[in-house]
Formats: C-alpha cells, structure tokens, sequence
C-alpha cells in the first residue's frame, strides 16, 4: 500500500482524542486573531481585491472584510492574511506554520460543507498530523534546500483537511493528496517580502482546490508522494520513505507529543529564544541600549539561512532580521506589532545599535534539539560587565506553553484592528466553545468586516 492510500486511510476514519480538539480549538483563537489583523496588511489586500475582480460565485467569507467570494479565493485571501504579520502559530517537527493554511482551508471547507464546529477541529488535526509525518520525514534537509514548509508540506495537510470536511471517501482523498503532491511549492528566498505570507495562502487555495478536483473525479498517481519521482525525492527528502510514522498514525499524535508554538513575537520564529533571553537580561539588569557595548547571539546551523537581513529596509525585512530585533528589545523594551511599523524600522537608535550585534554559529549548542529552538545571548556593557543567557525554546514554546490569558490577550490586540469590543468579546466566547458550533457560516460570520 502506498502512503497516499495509507493517508486516506487516516484521513478518512481517523478519531481525534479529546485533547487533540483542545489543542486544534486553541490554534483557530490564535489563528483567526492574527488573521483578523493581517487583513489590513499589504499582502492580504492584495489577494483581497483580486479576489474581487476574478473570484467565483460567493459563498465563502473574506474574514475581517464584508467580502465573499469562491472558497478557492477566500482560503487564498484568509491564508495571506493569517500569515501577513509572521504572527501565527509554528510547529517544529514540521517545520511549518500550519494553521494559518489548515484554519483558512477549513473555514472555506467548513462554509461548503455547512461543517458544524466539532468538525474544524478534527479536520485540523488531521491535517496538522498528516504534515508532521511528513516533516519528520523530510525535514532538516528539504527545508535547508530552500523549500518553505508551511506552502510545500502544508499543501498536502490542508489537502487532508479539506478533504476530510468535504465528506470525500477513501479513493478521492487519495486523488486529493495525490493532487496536492502537484500542487505543492513556495521558496524561501522570497521570505521578507509579500510572497511569503502569500505562501500559506496558496497553501490554503490548493488544499481547497486539490479535494474540489478530486470530488469531481479528477485522477492522480497513489505514488505522488512515495514513488521513484514523488514529491519526497523531487522535495529533496531527508528520508527516501515515510517510515514507521505510517504505522502509528491514528494511534500516536505528534500534536500530543510535540505541540504547537503560539507565537508571541510576531518575527520569523528563529529570532523567538534570543529575544527571550535578551529582554530577561534587560529586566534583571536594567541596561539601556545606551549602555550597550556589543551583543554576540550564538544560533544553530538553519537560523542563518532565514534570518537573512542584517540591515532591514522593510518592516518585512526586519521580522528575518536577528540584529534588528535584538535591538528594537533592547530599545523599546518589547517586540510586538508596532515594532515592524515604518516609524520604529528608520528609528536611529536601532540603527545605530545595528552594528554592534552579531550572530554566529553556535557550535556548543545542542545538536539534539530541534532547529531554532536555541540561542546563547551575550551582552557586553559599556561599564564592562558580560550578561549571558542561554535559552532551550522560548515563551509560547510547547515546553513553555502560552497562557489562555496570552491567547486571549493576543486575540483583543489583532482583533481590535477590525471589531469593535463587544464583537471581540463575542468572538473570543464562540471560538472558545467552538466545539459546539452548529455551523461554520455563524463563525465566519461573526468576523466579517465592515
């Protein structure tokens, strides 16, 4: 049997355990807030007005706009939108941001399907497994090679979900993935511009896509993924098959065992430990970037790869930007989305401390761990004191979970960007009872924009 059909198997009877839902129902909070915020963003806009001058009949929503269009464009529109502020979740077995494509094909989905609650949460968890086996797989060396996980991987885990929401039986989800296998793609030399959140919205749009083709009968190879030219030998996998990974999918959850990172820095993931250690030493030791002489980050061998600005021009630019995000901490106190506003990117006194921070290779760092989870910080004083910090993850990591408070609280500052409070506040109750949702329609409907 091939891992297509070994896919389908799961995607078709898969039962997601009571607290994989917990999980998937903390991922859409977290999700459709930074998603909310990222429809005012240049990227989403975009998608958004494209999508209104060649988008199909309109039966799915455009979140945080009064825009409907084709589920193929709002998942396009709602994954650019997730993804626009580097704000949303990450998953380091995968290597991918996954809800924003997972929660944006579902809602499409979902609205399709009139998909009660209960059933975005288990499609998101299919999903979310489908892409971890294969990021265990394929990962460091497909990710290393250039390929953005959240767009290449991502594809095949939204494909699952939309798959799985739509009803599809056993043969076309297999069709599905073996679409998807086609589909997949997103470079990460274009990270730091507007192509990169545009990647998990593509992510989305050919899950979508992908399970609408297969339903209508379109054909695909079992052997899109697995065979002598699938996608893990064209994706230049680390492994050249899947595994034991096939063997316990159903009855071991890598969502379970590994988790998800909510993010509580809206910068590319990798610069998440320094930052951490960089504002702990500032409010244990109270220095100001007047006082600071220089800052050495130690990183492992895949930060510098995609942290790949030194000195940013964009506040796109300054979220892969490992100097200037240390240095906005260190002036500012904080990093949030303000940080990434024009005004704080052409600031002087991070310009000027720009030159005085640098990041090597860390080789002490521990080769066990998985890839920008580490960083070793030090601070040299101008008085002549050395501050270090090492971190092991950061806030928001699985092993250092985000707060209900944290999502919360993250949810009312990018949802304030479209809603009003009380719409807010309605929102964050009918997320949070999300598994007794009657219908995805409700949901969408409750974030439109006006």
């Amino acid at each position: 049997m091939s891992a297509i059909e070994r896919f389908a198997d799961f995607v078709a009877g898969a039962e997601p355990p009571p607290e994989a839902r917990v999980i998937a129902a903390s991922a859409y909070l977290d999700t459709i807030g930074v998603m909310l915020a990222g429809a005012l963003e240049p990227a989403a806009r975009v998608v958004q007005e494209t999508a209104q001058s060649e988008g199909g009949e309109p039966r799915c929503r455009i979140i945080g706009t009064p825009h409907t269009t084709s589920a193929s464009w709002a998942s396009l529109a709602n994954g650019t939108a997730a993804h626009a502020l580097d704000y949303d979740d990450m998953c380091f077995v995968s290597l991918a941001h996954p809800s924003a494509p997972l929660v944006a094909a579902a809602l499409a989905a979902g609205e399709l399907a009139r998909a009660p609650g209960r059933a975005l949460l288990d499609a998101w968890v299919v999903g979310f497994e489908v892409e971890a086996v294969l990021g265990a797989a394929m990962n460091p060396r497909h990710y290393t090679q250039g390929w953005h996980c959240t767009s290449t991987i991502g594809t095949l885990g939204t494909a699952a979900a939309a798959a799985r929401l739509l009803g599809l039986d056993r043969d076309a989800i297999a069709r599905c993935l073996g679409l998807a296998a086609s589909e997949a793609s997103g470079v990460k030399e274009n990270f730091g511009t507007d192509a990169k959140p545009l990647h998990a919205g593509l992510a989305a749009h050919n899950g979508i896509v992908a399970a609408l083709l297969a339903r209508n009968g379109l054909t695909a190879s079992p052997r899109a993924l697995d065979g002598p030219q699938g996608f893990l030998v064209a994706m230049g996998s680390e492994r050249a098959d899947l595994g034991d990974a096939l063997d316990t999918l159903g009855r071991r959850w890598e969502v379970l065992e590994t988790g998800v990172t909510i993010k509580l820095y809206p910068s590319c993931a990798g610069t998440h430990p320094a930052l951490d250690a960089i504002l702990d030493l500032q409010r244990q030791h109270g220095f100001t970037a007047a006082d600071v002489e220089a800052i050495m980050i130690g990183v492992d061998a895949v930060a510098p790869t995609i942290l790949i600005y030194d000195r940013p021009a964009t506040g796109l630019e300054a979220k892969f930007s490992m100097q200037y995000c240390a240095a906005a901490a260190v002036v500012v106190g904080h990093v949030g989305l303000d940080t990434f506003e024009p005004a704080l990117v052409n600031d002087p006194r991070i310009a000027g401390l720009l030159p005085r921070i640098t990041i090597t290779v860390d080789a002490t760092l521990r080769t066990d761990a998985p890839a920008l989870t580490q960083a070793r910080v030090t601070i040299r004083l101008k008085d002549g004191r050395a501050l270090s910090a090492y971190a092991d993850g950061a806030r928001g990591y699985p092993s250092r979970p985000a707060t209900a408070e944290d999502v919360t609280g993250k949810f009312r500052t990018c949802a304030r960007r479209v809603l009003d409070p009380d719409r807010t506040e309605a929102a964050i109750l009918m997320l949070q009872s999300l598994a007794q949702l009657a219908e995805t329609r409700t949901l969408t409907d409750a974030l439109r924009g006006m």
